[in-house]
């Protein structure tokens, strides 16, 4: 690692005024990416700011059709929520298949998708769930938060604090695992909401997208069959070691298909 300043925010408030004050600076939620960053040396910031021990972080509450869940909330939480397994059980399904134990114990909701890794699972949720980002400043609809590869409309100083779910009336989420990280090669969230059938592919792509012609196939009819025929271009989609452009394609129409048979 390269040397840096620690500080560990007790309050939201803090944090803000912290990375104000230090432009180079880099928050941590739960380090699972930050941390490996650091260490390999890929990123050398003035400061970090631990964002880990704020409370008005944590916590899920739901309240009529929505589910509030803090950003800092654990994978392991939402998981493990009685209240996520009632409300949109696949949420709590997907919070349960990321990485493994350890990495469940630890990353974060808002350090997930403020990463916007490509091959994260949370973004998924957020936009096929229609939901909406709480910062410090400002509330972001899901679909205009997610702009590029590990890109974001957040700013500089801009700091995740909730993300509102709103309940669905059906939903699914099914993904290929990479088997040694279980990041995401290609995972499809299929929903059923107020305002028609959402369909979010992650890991194929720079970015989580929705798959308009899907989308446009299963508000006919919500059917597996529904599909056939509707093939996702492999144009734009990630190529590398573990699976080609063509091969995601492939796996994204498998996967959407499995997400409409669970939706039962």
């Amino acid at each position: 690692m390269y040397e840096f300043s620690y500080h560990k925010a007790s309050s939201v408030a803090e944090a803000a005024g912290l990375i104000a004050s230090h432009p180079d600076a880099k928050l941590m939620s739960g380090g699972q990416t930050l941390i490996p960053t650091l260490k390999q040396r890929l990123a050398a910031p003035s400061d970090v700011i631990d964002l880990s021990k704020i409370a008005e972080l944590k916590g899920i509450k739901v309240a009529g059709n929505v589910v509030t869940i803090g950003a800092g909330t654990l994978h392991a939480e939402v998981a493990a929520s009685k209240d996520v397994q009632a409300a949109i059980p696949a949420l709590a399904a997907l919070a349960g298949n990321i990485g493994d134990a350890q990495v469940r114990n630890r990353g974060t909701l808002g350090g997930s998708i403020a990463n916007n890794d490509p091959a994260a699972d949370y973004p998924g949720a957020v936009v096929a769930l229609g939901a909406t980002v709480i910062t410090n400043k400002r509330r972001i609809a899901g679909d205009d938060f997610f702009t590029g590869m590990f890109e974001t409309a957040l700013e500089a100083d801009e700091i995740v604090t909730a993300v509102e779910f709103p309940k669905a009336e059906k939903a699914n989420y099914q993904k290929f695992p990479n088997p040694a990280s279980r990041y995401a090669m290609v995972g499809a969230f299929v929903a059923k909401t107020a305002s028609g059938v959402r369909v979010a592919i992650t890991g194929a792509g720079p970015t989580v997208f929705r798959w308009n012609d899907a989308e446009a196939a299963l508000s006919k009819s919500l059917t597996a069959a529904a599909l056939d025929g509707v093939k996702a271009s492999a144009d734009n989609l990630n190529s590398d070691i573990h699976a080609s452009a063509d091969y995601r394609a492939h796996l994204i129409g498998v996967l959407a298909k499995r997400a409409v048979v669970a939706l039962g």
